[in-house]
């Protein structure tokens, strides 16, 4: 299990990314959903040791991540949200220089470990390409490919799907279900849906603060009977905020469907339905910016 207390970040301008971020994730998938700017990318840096915190504590099992960041690195896979240059090299032999990096010093070995994960992430038909002219799901599949070398206890993978297309995603999430039984993997994005159709558990964090946390069917079940909607014309929009805790629009047939949180019915033509992981997550975060100047003061 990764067990983190208290973690809080203040970069050197002073601005305070993490703040008392307390979580246990256990083995499996792990959504930590939040906007952009919440504070996830510099979480997942932190875990991944590629950052100091400020303060708090971070153990995987019996290593002190903080103290011992070369022990965690050895049983880590790390998948950023940019990977960066891929150079003008073939999969298969970024992947071969990729398992001489991470310890796998045998031929024979680092063979069988490249072609055992090029088939994994079902790129074995692309191996000779260079992966500078892979598309955007084609690189994210070889981003996996290279965390998984070792065998990592913790994969950490940062916005995955955000840029692809729906086939490319669910190819890709499809993947990350099939090797996330056994080991810890932590899923940070922004896509409600991600981790909806993955995650077991969840964390929501905003503002640097985890503001709700657990099984995403139990937060959909607390919000039953609150969440309540209508269709309105574009221009009301700004007269129903003025009334109503307005926590999503969207568009439906050219006119907008609102969604709004109250413990009762609201009146004005509301019909209650059944909330999703989406007003949920929409919910916590209007909460977050309500409570945000009161926290700071």
């Amino acid at each position: 299990m990764l067990q983190l207390r208290d973690i809080g970040h203040v970069y050197a301008n002073g601005t305070r990314a993490l703040d008392g971020v307390t979580l246990d994730i256990p083995k499996g998938m792990y959504g930590l959903l939040g906007p952009n700017g919440a504070g996830k990318s510099t979480l997942m840096r932190t875990i991944a040791t590629l950052q100091t915190p400020t303060e708090g504590s971070i153990t995987f099992g019996d290593i002190d991540v903080i103290a011992e960041p070369e022990r965690l690195r050895r049983t880590l896979g790390y998948l950023p949200q940019d990977f960066g240059v891929y150079p003008r090299v073939s999969a298969y032999d970024m992947l071969d220089h990729m398992a001489v990096l991470k310890g796998v010093a045998s031929a024979a070995d680092r063979k069988a470990t490249v072609e055992t994960l090029l088939n994994q992430t079902n790129l074995w038909n692309v191996r000779k390409k260079a992966i500078a002219g892979f598309s955007g799901g084609m690189r994210q599949r070889f981003g996996i490919a290279q965390a998984l070398i070792g065998n990592p206890e913790l994969i950490i993978v940062d916005e995955p799907t955000a840029g692809l297309d729906p086939e490319e995603r669910n190819r890709f999430l499809n993947l990350l279900a099939e090797i996330g039984e056994n080991v810890v993997i932590i899923l940070s994005t922004h896509i409600v849906e991600d981790v909806a159709d993955l995650c077991p558990r969840m964390a929501i964090l905003a503002g640097g603060r985890i503001q709700r946390e657990g099984a995403p069917l139990e937060l959909i079940d607390q919000a039953r009977g609150r969440i309540w909607a209508r269709t309105i014309s574009r221009d009301a929009l700004d007269e129903y905020r003025e009334r109503h805790e307005v926590i999503s629009t969207r568009l439906f047939a050219g006119r907008t469907v609102i969604h709004v949180l109250a413990d009762s019915d609201p009146g004005d033509g509301f019909e209650s339905v059944q909330g999703g992981l989406e007003d949920v997550y929409f919910s916590t975060l209007a909460h977050s910016r309500r409570a945000a100047p009161a926290h700071a003061a």
